[in-house]
């Protein structure tokens, strides 16, 4: 069904088709369309229609032509004007906008403005779960009485209940764009707790755990291309660049010597200068006038931290962002003021069976005060568990400055069940197993099989790994126990973005590409059997795409429509079940996986 049916309120009702859904992911139309309030409205307007309709669409619209005019209007009345210009003037959102605003201009407690909503657009008037119009209203009220203040206008839209999360975030998406980063200059530290860090649930698992940063500059360079304009990555593209003046992008300091004086422990903070291929820097400082601080650590998230594993509101599904055999790579700089050379190490560190972290250090590099230093790491195998951090160490009695963190390659990697893992138990909560996107109806742990995959309607899919993720090949052994189809699949983006080698009943072994529907890339007689294990092989090179069943292959394709460039590994099961052995990602033209 597509758009605008399938959100329509003929499909779904009114009440369904207005609930809040089409406002709470609607800042990044604006975004991308800085000053450009109309466009903003037609793509947010678009989006919506997907899953909604009638006052959703409405109120996402208003949001999105608001947030961009917001780049170049501080205005809050102005915003309004442009906000409301891009819906009908005889809808619910519009009257209940210029009522609000009417209240507004006689009472300066937002209490009573609140009141007097909350009498006519409230939930009892607008049902369902969360409708739009209600909080729609809060974003509105918050705007007015906030006076445009980060603080009071956050304080009036969660004090004033409902939906706060979303709410929260699309007013302070607009205030933030509005005001620039002087808007979190009042006095409250609204960077410093959260350090930029950004969670997202997908089943893109490599793009889980990412930073505010990275995504904005993501953000950029797609509106540069909806604008016809060149994007220019910060320093060549490195994942951690610190450019952006204030962020951290999730770093944090740990320091051996952090012993009672508060002035010795271990701070990271964005500074200016000590960058050799940008701006700026992240400084880490580990020790006060006493300089007793010990070894230092500069470290950032790759993956769920010990105290996530547990305690997530919403189930977290994700793949780790760093894998062994990719290249780390580290541009430093030490203090100038450094009396002497130091010895600098990188460092991950990898969950064990018990859940708690070991540290796996690299080889020591000798930084000069002063001077460019670089750090150039292949991480080693870490026996199937997932690595939780990476980050550097070194002795903390002056300043480091790091100038980017970055990694790149093909994985080399085993994905089984760890050696040390009780098989006893089955924890189905073990984090090597959390590691993977568990996007398959039913996924057992016997003691025999690591992996046994039940898929009761459509396709389901085991996925692991991460975008980045380009030219390499994968190998497992598949058991088709009784499925439809079942196989393996390589540069995954997500349940519908991928290619995969399958065995199709009758005789047929296939490969094919996901990306807005399934295309059969190409196809083979195979002459297989259930409950028969067959050795499948894929490998990735640019747009060519080749395929082994028991080392003979059966598959040589090369995609010159919209290929896919990366992503991660999948087990693919298609209404049945199948039990495939463990996988091995490794460089395109490794042995290992050939054999």
């Amino acid at each position: 069904m597509a758009a605008p049916e399938s959100g329509s309120i003929a499909s779904n009702s009114q009440i369904v088709a207005e609930q809040i859904g089409a406002q709470i992911f609607i800042d990044g139309w604006a975004l991308v369309c800085p000053g450009d309030p109309e466009r903003a409205a037609d793509l947010a307007r678009r989006a919506a229609s997907v899953s909604h309709d009638g006052e959703a669409i409405y109120g996402a619209q208003v949001v999105a032509a608001m947030e961009a005019q917001a780049f170049v209007e501080e205005d809050i009345d102005t915003l309004l004007d442009v906000g409301i210009s891009v819906i009908p003037k005889d809808s619910v959102i519009y009257r209940m906008i210029d009522h609000i605003r009417g209240w507004h201009a006689g009472e300066t407690d937002w209490h009573q403005g609140y009141a007097k909503m909350a009498a006519t657009y409230n939930y009892t008037n607008y049902g369902g779960n969360c409708h739009m119009v209600p909080n729609h209203g809060l974003i509105i009220l918050g705007l007015l009485y906030g006076g445009g203040d980060l603080g009071e206008s956050l304080k009036v839209v969660n004090t004033a209940g409902w939906d706060t999360d979303c709410n929260s975030g699309n007013l302070g998406c607009l205030l933030g764009i509005r005001g620039g980063l002087a808007a979190f200059d009042d006095g409250r530290d609204w960077r410093g707790p959260v350090a930029g860090r950004l969670i997202l649930s997908t089943a893109d698992g490599g793009r889980a755990f990412s930073d505010a940063a990275a995504e904005a500059q993501h953000v950029a360079q797609i509106g540069h291309a909806l604008a016809g304009e060149a994007w220019t990555a910060p320093k060549e593209g490195a994942r951690f660049n610190f450019e952006l003046p204030g962020s951290v992008q999730g770093f944090w300091a740990e320091c051996d010597g952090e012993r009672a004086a508060a002035a010795d422990r271990a701070a990271v903070a964005n500074v200016e200068g000590n960058s050799a291929t940008g701006t700026r820097s992240l400084r880490v400082s580990a020790a006060g006038t006493s300089g007793a601080a010990g070894r230092a650590r500069a470290l950032a998230a790759t993956f769920m931290q010990p105290d996530q594993l547990g305690h997530m509101h919403y189930d977290l599904a994700a793949s780790p962002t760093l894998y062994p055999g990719q290249r780390l790579q580290i541009g430093l700089r030490l203090d100038a003021d450094a009396s002497a050379p130091v010895s600098v190490r990188p460092l991950v560190r990898v969950y064990d069976e018990a859940k708690t972290l070991d540290t796996v250090h690299g080889h020591e590099v000798a930084a000069a005060p002063g001077e460019p230093t670089s750090i150039d790491w292949v991480v080693p195998d870490t026996g199937g568990q997932p690595i939780a951090q990476v980050g550097l160490e070194y002795p903390g009695a002056n300043p480091l400055y790091l100038d980017y963190v970055d990694w790149s390659g093909s994985p080399q990697i085993e994905l089984a069940r760890p050696a040390d893992s009780d098989t006893a138990a089955r924890d189905r909560e073990a984090v090597w197993r959390r590691a993977w996107v568990p996007g398959v109806d039913i996924w057992l742990e016997t003691g025999r099989e690591a992996f046994n995959l039940t898929q009761n309607s459509g396709r389901g899919l085991l996925i692991h790994g991460a975008r980045d993720w380009q030219d390499y090949q994968v190998a497992a052994t598949v058991t088709p126990i009784f499925c439809g189809r079942g196989g393996l699949a390589a540069r995954i983006q997500g349940m519908r973005r991928m290619y995969a080698l399958l065995l199709e009943s009758p005789d047929t072994v296939q490969l094919i590409k996901a990306l807005d529907g399934d295309t059969v890339l190409a196809r083979s007689r195979l002459a297989w059997t259930a409950d028969t294990p067959y050795a499948l092989r894929l490998r990735a090179i640019g747009n060519r795409i080749e395929g082994w069943v028991d080392g003979e292959r059966v598959v040589d394709v090369t995609d010159t429509d919209d290929p896919l460039t990366g992503g991660g590994v999948a087990f693919v099961v298609e209404e049945g079940t199948c039990s495939p052995t463990p996988c091995r990602c490794h460089p395109p033209h490794s042995r290992a996986v050939a054999a």
